[in-house]
């Protein structure tokens, strides 16, 4: 995260162990690094659930990053997050890590909900989560990303 700070892929794709592109190094890229960063300076322990890099396999093709905002809070609640290369959009790569992000939410014993929240105008991310039991719970405001709807799903 630090190498993508600096606009240093190679660095990062060496520490990753997978070529990177631009994408990693976009505006909205570099405000999840830092934050990541900060967390894992206050709270190392944290390490194993936040932000990844996504690889599909078997081809391995970094697809995009994903990960929790965090462990489970004292409620056992996980929000997760997750954004998919352009170039790999609408051929199910946010579908397939939905799927990995639950699936590993539901393995936590100290995990009985997860959260996604989404801008009302994201009608790509609103499909994405459709089918997976997620409920409306109410909406909140983001200081990074404006209005967002949350919605929540048993773990």
């Amino acid at each position: 995260m630090a190498a993508l700070l600096k606009d240093d892929l190679a660095q990062a794709g060496a520490e990753a162990g997978v070529p990177l592109t631009e994408y990693f190094v976009t505006d909205r890229a570099k405000w999840v690094w830092r934050y990541r960063l900060n967390q894992l300076a206050s709270d190392p322990g944290c390490a194993g659930w936040l932000t990844q890099i996504v690889v599909a396999e078997p081809e391995g093709a970094v697809v995009g990053y994903a990960g929790f905002h965090g462990p489970p809070d004292e409620a056992g609640m996980v929000e997760l997050g997750y954004s998919v290369v352009p170039l790999h959009r609408r051929q199910g790569c946010a579908r397939a890590i939905l799927t990995a992000l639950l699936r590993r939410a539901s393995g936590e014993a100290s995990v009985r909900i997860v959260r996604a929240t989404i801008s009302p105008d994201n009608t790509a991310s609103l499909a994405t989560i459709s089918g997976f039991g997620f409920v409306e719970v109410g909406e909140q405001w983001d200081e990074e990303d404006g209005l967002e709807l949350v919605f929540e799903v048993p773990a």
